[in-house]
């Protein structure tokens, strides 16, 4: 039975049966289901998605800054060789606004200083010869001594001397918030050869005069420092005093069935560190400047706070293509049958003429 069970499923063939079923509910949601998915391919596929096109996502692209400006603090003037870092100009850079200077420091022995773990001592057995600690600032001697100005002892180190001489704090942020910023982007989408930048000046000095506008100067990409900060929704004045981190999101999406004055970049700011975070808040590092005092080399520590730009580019492409268009419509005339299907297992499973039905739909001729 087996075997002549399987003979007769190879030697038999289904073909559809057309049944016209007369009934009004079930006729009005055939209908209806037709209709929703050809809304849906028509409306959401088509138009909104372009399944009709060719897409490319990611495209390569080139990131230039520049900055310009001068401030001053309590005790110079700063300009652009000063608070920028890096000075490349790459797409990412920091801007000072904030500088907390140690006092002069030269390479010798010297106190641990008190905040570091295990550094206080009581005799030199304490304090293990040529040991170094991650959170101190040297090499230990072997010898326990006074604390510098203070009570009690600590490790004596082999490091840059006063660590602990206290810092002065200076701000920049007088008039950095008018810091313009030059931000330069090209992209290219390799797969439609295809390439556009940022800036479409007309005349060599119109950069000179313009200042980014999203209607009227959309291809002048001078910000100002404030407007960066003010659009990512924080306060220039608090976010100067501690650091921060500005993203900067340049978007191109493409139509390239359209002329090419259809794609423009789309800007969109926002902060990218997290703001209201107890450990380590802001954004600071430290850097040191050396110079020679009397034949002696000495340094100054600088614990610089700031706002760092990041210049994020994201895109996307597309283009009529033959081979999508065929793939979506084939797909679209597949799932207008879905409201058949839908029809079918309501008579059959719901229905009170099932049986009826099913012996009309399910019909073996020989």
């Amino acid at each position: 039975m087996g075997v002549q069970g399987c003979l007769r499923a190879v030697s038999s063939y289904s073909s559809p049966q057309v049944v016209v079923v007369r009934n009004g509910h079930l006729g009005t949601a055939y209908r209806a289901l037709q209709l929703l998915v050809l809304l849906y391919f028509t409306g959401y596929v088509f138009i909104i998605q372009k399944g009709y096109q060719e897409r490319e996502t990611g495209p390569e692209s080139s990131v230039i800054t520049k900055v310009k400006g001068v401030t001053q603090s309590p005790s110079k003037v700063w300009d652009v060789g000063e608070y920028v870092s890096p000075p490349e100009g790459g797409s990412t850079f920091s801007i000072l606004t904030r500088v907390d200077v140690s006092p002069a420091q030269v390479m010798e022995t010297c106190p641990e200083g008190r905040a570091v773990a295990n550094a206080t001592c009581s005799s030199d057995q304490d304090c293990v010869p040529r040991d170094t600690d991650t959170s101190g600032h040297g090499q230990r001697t072997g010898r326990c001594v006074p604390q510098a100005g203070g009570t009690g002892k600590s490790c004596e180190v082999l490091a840059w001397c006063p660590v602990d001489g206290g810092s002065i704090s200076e701000s920049l942020a007088e008039m950095a918030s008018q810091f313009t910023v030059l931000i330069k982007n090209n992209i290219h989408f390799p797969r439609f050869g295809f390439s556009k930048g940022n800036i479409q000046a007309a005349e060599s000095g119109y950069l000179k005069s313009c200042m980014f506008n999203t209607t009227s100067a959309l291809y002048c990409p001078i910000f100002k420092l404030g407007f960066l900060v003010e659009q990512a929704g924080e306060d220039f004045a608090e976010l100067a005093e501690k650091g921060g981190v500005i993203g900067v999101i340049i978007t191109w999406n493409c139509n390239l069935d359209l002329p090419d004055t259809e794609c423009n970049p789309h800007y969109s700011f926002r902060r990218l560190d997290p703001k209201r975070v107890s450990a380590s808040p802001g954004y600071n590092y430290r850097f040191a400047k050396y110079y020679s005092w009397n034949g002696t080399r000495s340094r100054v520590l600088i614990k610089a706070y700031g706002i760092r730009v990041d210049v994020i580019v994201h895109g996307q492409a597309g283009k009529f293509s033959l081979i999508p268009t065929i793939i979506t419509l084939a797909t679209a005339l597949t799932s207008v049958g879905l409201g058949s299907f839908v029809c079918d297992w309501i008579l059959l499973c719901c229905m009170d003429k099932e049986q009826r039905y099913s012996s009309r739909k399910f019909e073996q001729v020989g």
